[in-house]
Parts: C-alpha cells; structure tokens; sequence
C-alpha cells in the first residue's frame, strides 16, 4: 500500500504566507516581539530595545500587537504603578521562527548589504 502525499494547495499556503510577512514585514512588529522572547518589558525598556521608534509609534504597535493576541499587557497597581509588556502563547510560538530568520539574515544577509526602510 503507498502512503499518500498530503494534498498541497499553493494558493492557501501562499496566502498565508502573504499574510505572515506583511505582518512580520511591518516596521517594528519583528524587533517588538523578538525583544519580548526573553521574557516581559516596561515600555521604557522595549524603547531601549528598539533603537530609533518613537514613543508614539511603540505605543501603536503594541497596540495593535496586543489587538492580535500576541502580547498581553500587564498593569502592576504598584506603588508606583507599573506597565510591562509580554508574550501571550500566540506571541511565544513566533519566537522559534524570529530565531531561525535572524540566524538565517546573519548567515545570508550580511551586514550593509540591505537596506533600512
């Protein structure tokens, strides 16, 4: 008996695949959410992190992130009152990918050899 082939639909897979670097391709979500794989961050902190965002501009990403699914919010009542930023399950699963794509720029993507957006 031969073990049949999964049926491959290249329109669906390449609509996802759209789907996912339009979203990863968006200035910041990729450093935004690489930032977080090591674990939860204030705002000032992934500010720091993401050389060059205003403070306006992280603010609506992680908006829009968080809109998504892939990162929570976590308000600490303090005193003093503090925000931090993390991960939800969605968030962490990107993680292995952000990984593999920043290992894969490193080896194919030398540096000076693309340019910023």
């Amino acid at each position: 008996m031969s073990a049949t082939k999964p049926v491959h639909d290249p329109q669906v897979c390449n609509a996802a695949l759209v789907r996912a670097f339009d979203f990863l391709g968006k200035r910041w979500n990729g450093l935004i959410l690489g930032s977080l794989t090591q674990g939860p961050l204030g705002f000032a902190e992934l500010k720091r992190a993401v050389t060059g965002i205003s403070d306006s501009m992280l603010s609506e990403r992680l908006s829009e992130l968080a809109g998504l699914g892939l990162l929570a919010r976590e308000v600490d009542p303090g005193p003093p009152v503090a925000v931090r930023y993390a991960l939800t399950g969605a968030g962490d699963a990107l993680a292995p990918t952000l990984n593999a794509l920043t290992e894969w720029a490193g080896t194919h993507l030398p540096a000076g050899r693309c340019s910023e957006d």
